[in-house]
């Protein structure tokens, strides 16, 4: 029996004359409007696993049943399913219209895993009932997705995979704190993330961005309007390390990068890196590391 051929073997095949990277694309992606239908016996979508993910907006009454849960929508919602998560719509009233777009995994290769977003993991919130002031801002990037996608653009899927992003963070930015919960993403855990944002705020020491201004846990604490005990213990549960040595590790990570790719001497490195006498940023230097500044620098 002779193999089937595979989509992308097709367009190679049929399409050789498309340029490389639509002809890499085509097929992985398209979007749908959903025409209003009028029936006084409307039939359920089957209830089974897809081989593709889709963001569908629908208006209307009507019922979405995700494993093993039942959910009403009464006027308009966004939903997220992907292959993995069987579903079915249950079309309440007469009329329902949408728009919905579908793509593959192979979309988004080497572009990001889709199963880090919430909406696409089993235990996360896959639809979310919309406000009336809600939708106008997704209609618009549904119509945008329809302009692109048919378009002569030659990176027009580039802009497609932007646009899915957009569903996605829309979607999220409206999940409830509960959802938060879930994740077990406690005060420590905040905490300690707003911290690590702060000291990579920092990084990387260059002529435009010259000098760490947050260079002790007390530092860190003032600016994040937190008691330096509360970020310290944060830290500890979080990280297993004190905030001590997080810094620590950071600053050691960049002075060793300006040793190796900068100009600057070890003096000014030092004074970059907020140490006050540069035999205090030798010491700690060597303390981490066996050497010194310099020696690292000549290796």
């Amino acid at each position: 029996m002779k193999k089937a051929e595979s989509l992308e073997e097709f367009y190679q095949r049929n399409f050789d004359w498309i340029p490389e990277n639509l002809k890499n694309e085509i097929g992985h992606f398209n979007v749908f409007r959903l025409k209003p239908f009028i029936s006084n016996k409307t039939k359920p979508v089957p209830y089974k696993r897809r081989d593709f993910y889709k963001i569908m907006l629908v208006n209307g009454n009507s019922k979405v049943h995700y494993a093993d849960q039942v959910i009403e929508v009464k006027k308009q919602a966004l939903s997220f399913s992907n292959p993995l998560i069987p579903y079915k719509w249950e079309h309440l009233d007469n009329i329902r219209s949408g728009i919905f777009c579908i793509f593959d995994h192979h979309f988004f290769h080497q572009f990001g895993n889709l199963s880090q977003y919430s909406v696409f993991q089993p235990n996360g919130t896959h639809l979310f009932e919309l406000e009336d002031h809600q939708v106008a801002p997704i209609v618009d990037i549904y119509n945008r997705m329809f302009d692109e996608i048919n378009s002569d653009y030659l990176h027009k899927y580039d802009v497609l995979r932007n646009l899915v992003f957009g569903l996605l963070h829309i979607a999220m930015k409206m999940q409830p704190n509960t959802s938060i919960d879930k994740q077990q993403v406690n005060a420590s855990q905040r905490i300690a993330t707003l911290f690590l944002e702060l000291l990579e705020r920092q990084f990387p020491i260059d002529e435009n961005h010259q000098q760490m201004h947050c260079r002790s846990a007390s530092d860190f604490a003032g600016q994040l309007n937190v008691h330096v005990n509360h970020l310290n213990r944060s830290i500890k549960d979080t990280m297993e390390k004190t905030t001590s040595q997080v810094i620590g590790e950071r600053v050691l990570q960049e002075s060793k990068i300006l040793l190796k790719h900068s100009h600057w001497t070890v003096s000014e490195i030092a004074y970059a890196l907020g140490f006050a006498e540069v035999t205090h940023f030798n010491n700690f230097f060597k303390k981490h590391t066996a050497t010194s500044p310099l020696k690292f620098r000549n290796i």
